[in-house]
C-alpha cells in the first residue's frame, strides 16, 4: 500500500505510454487534416458538434468511475476484514491466556493463531507456504509436513485449535461456557477468512475493464474533431490530458480490484500480520519482539 506520494507525472506517462501515443497520434492526424483544409484547399470533411461529444464524455466518466468505485469497495472491505482479524486474534489470545491454566498449552494455541494469520497472508497472496519463513517458524514440525498439503490449510489449523480446546474441556480443565466463547472466536476467524477468499476468488467481470478501455480509445479519436476548430494544435495535449485522465481512473480500479496482491496498491498484509504476532506474543509475556515493518524508501508498505 502506498502511504506517501513518491510518484511523478513522468512515471504515470511512462506507465501509460502506449495509450498516450495513441491519444497523441489520433489528435495529430485530426489537426493535420484540419490544417490541410487551409493549406491545400481540400474539402473540410471533419466537423463534429461539441455537444454530443460532451455528453458522451460525461457518460464515459460515469461508467469508468463506477468500476473504480466498485473496485475500491472491494479494497476497503479487505482492509476491514483484516482489521477484524487483528481484533479477533487479540481477543482469542486474551481468552486463551486467561482461561487455559496450562502455560505450555496456552502458548501452543497462541503460536498456532500466529501461524494461522501468516498462513492466511501467504495464501491470499498466492505464495508458497513451504518457503515462507514466518509460516515455517510458527508451525509445529508435524504441521510443516501436513498443513501445506491440505486443500484449505487455514481451516486445518483452526480445526486443530478446536480439537485441542475440546480435549481440554473433556478433561474438565475448561468450562463449557468458556469453550463456547472460544468456539465463537474460531467462528469469527472463519467468517473473516471466507470474506477474504470471496474477494480473492471472485474478480470483477472482465467486461467492465474491456468495454471501458475500448470506449476511451474510441473517444480519443472522436474528441479532436469537436475541439480542433477552437484549439488547433492545442488539440493534441488536451486530447491526451482528457483521455489519459479517463484511462488512469480506469487503471486505478483495475489495480484496486484485488487488495491482496504484491503490487504497490495491495493491502499491507505483512505489516498487519507482524502487528498481530507482536500483540499476541506480548500476551504470553514475550519481551523480545521482531520489529513491525514500516514503509520502504519508495513509501510502499507491504
Amino acid at each position: 500500500m502506498m502511504v506517501s506520494n513518491r510518484g511523478s507525472t513522468l512515471g504515470l506517462v511512462r506507465w501509460q505510454s502506449a495509450n498516450v501515443a495513441l491519444f497523441a497520434a489520433a489528435a495529430t492526424l485530426v489537426v493535420v487534416f484540419h490544417e490541410a483544409h487551409d493549406w491545400f484547399e481540400v474539402p473540410h470533411l471533419f466537423a463534429v458538434p461539441s455537444l454530443p461529444v460532451a455528453v458522451v464524455g460525461g457518460a464515459l466518466g460515469i461508467f469508468v468511475s463506477f468500476r473504480t468505485n466498485s473496485a475500491y469497495d472491494r479494497w476497503w472491505e479487505g482492509r476491514k476484514l483484516w482489521g477484524r482479524l487483528i481484533n479477533t486474534s487479540r481477543h482469542f489470545s486474551t481468552q486463551v491466556v486467561s482461561w487455559v491454566e496450562d502455560a505450555e498449552l496456552a502458548a501452543e494455541l497462541v503460536h498456532r493463531q500466529i501461524a494461522y494469520v501468516h498462513t492466511l497472508r501467504v495464501l491470499l497472496r498466492q505464495q508458497d507456504l513451504t518457503t515462507d519463513p514466518d509460516v515455517q517458524r510458527w508451525l509445529t514440525e508435524e504441521e510443516r509436513a501436513t498443513v501445506p498439503a491440505q486443500t484449505n490449510p487455514t481451516h486445518a489449523l483452526l480445526q486443530t485449535q478446536s480439537l485441542r480446546m475440546t480435549a481440554l474441556a473433556n478433561a474438565g480443565r475448561l468450562g463449557e461456557h468458556r469453550l463456547q466463547n472460544l468456539d465463537n472466536s474460531l467462528l469469527h476467524l472463519l467468517d473473516i477468512q471466507g470474506g477474504c477468499e470471496r474477494i480473492k476468488k471472485t474478480p470483477l467481470p472482465r467486461g467492465y475493464g474491456f468495454i471501458a478501455e475500448q470506449l476511451i480509445r474510441a473517444y480519443s479519436v472522436l474528441l479532436p474533431f469537436a475541439i480542433v476548430d477552437d484549439l488547433v494544435w492545442l488539440t493534441i495535449p488536451v486530447n491526451v490530458l482528457i483521455c489519459l485522465a479517463f484511462m488512469l481512473i480506469g487503471e486505478a480500479g483495475r489495480v484496486l480490484e484485488d487488495p491482496f496482491t504484491m503490487f504497490w496498491n495491495g493491502l499491507p498484509l505483512t505489516q498487519m500480520a507482524m502487528t498481530i504476532e507482536a500483540n499476541l506474543l506480548q500476551r504470553l509475556g514475550v519481551t523480545e519482539l521482531r520489529p513491525v515493518p514500516g514503509p520502504d524508501e519508495n513509501g510502499i508498505l507491504m
